[in-house]
């Protein structure tokens, strides 16, 4: 296993291809399609999360456990960080008006790192004993 600096390097790099999914598609909804912001980010989330869930399993954490447990944890960890992508995102383009794409950098900040904590410390922690 990584020390934690490697991880979370690691888990940042993935982050970048997840927001490549992620900004791609929300950038092309909200203005290609004219969709609101907040139902744009939360599609465009779940893209980052498909690739973030691959990439993570993968490299970040070098997993063994089984796809079904990892999986769900991994979705568990994600609603949460779903939630809370949208909670801000609702929060900074509605009554604080801040501009739709830096709304988006803000709130990805966030969630990167209630992801990372729950990714590491659950979903592919390595059980001790």
């Amino acid at each position: 296993m990584r020390d934690l600096a490697g991880q979370f390097a690691a888990f940042s790099l993935v982050g970048v291809a997840a927001a490549i999914g992620h900004y791609g598609l929300y950038v092309i909804l909200v203005g290609g399609f004219d969709l609101t912001p907040v139902p744009a980010s939360l599609a465009g989330f779940l893209v980052g999360a498909a690739i973030s869930y691959l990439l993570n399993y993968r490299f970040t954490f070098r997993s063994s456990k089984a796809h079904g447990e990892a999986t769900v944890k991994f979705l568990s960890v994600a609603a949460g960080g779903f939630i809370l992508n949208g909670l801000l995102m609702a929060l900074l383009t509605g009554p604080w008006a801040v501009h739709w794409l830096l709304a988006q950098l803000i709130a990805t900040g966030v969630v990167l790192f209630w992801n990372f904590t729950g990714n590491r410390l659950w979903t592919f922690a390595i059980p001790r004993g």
